[in-house]
């Protein structure tokens, strides 16, 4: 695949793992409204809906490297889970920071664009060279 291939489509996950992210978010503020604790709640579980996501994306069609056992599987989303901690905590600090300061949803999920269009650049170069084999023999 060409480079530039991998970019657009990269991209494109990135893209789909954000709508997941705050599809999910907006469901959690729906149920509980928009209280600091609902909203931490609504990160987390929108993190999670986001990280499957783009795992599955990412194993499959930008690393072709599909798990082929339980333990491999999991090896490789716990390696995943890792070098996105501090992506994510560069994700949530843009989205909290952009809430507090201009307190409103559209606010609110233009920092977490912005913090995950950030973040996502460097885990694809955090997860190039340790998480998936294709991309450490490279």
């Amino acid at each position: 695949m060409t480079t530039g291939g991998l970019v657009v489509r990269y991209a494109l996950f990135a893209v789909v793992a954000t709508v997941a992210n705050l599809g999910v978010q907006r469901a959690v503020f729906w149920i509980g409204g928009d209280s600091a604790g609902w909203f931490v709640l609504a990160m987390a579980a929108g993190t999670g809906a986001g990280l499957v996501v783009k795992f599955v994306a990412d194993a499959v069609w930008i690393f072709d490297e599909v798990p082929t056992s339980l333990r491999g599987g999991t090896s490789a989303f716990l390696l995943y889970t890792a070098t996105g901690a501090v992506t994510t905590l560069l994700f949530w600090v843009t989205e909290t920071g952009f809430w507090l300061w201009f307190g409103t949803d559209a606010a609110r999920e233009a920092g977490a664009v912005i913090g995950l269009a950030f973040g996502y650049t460097v885990k694809y170069r955090l997860d190039r060279r340790f998480v998936f084999r294709a991309g450490r023999s490279a």
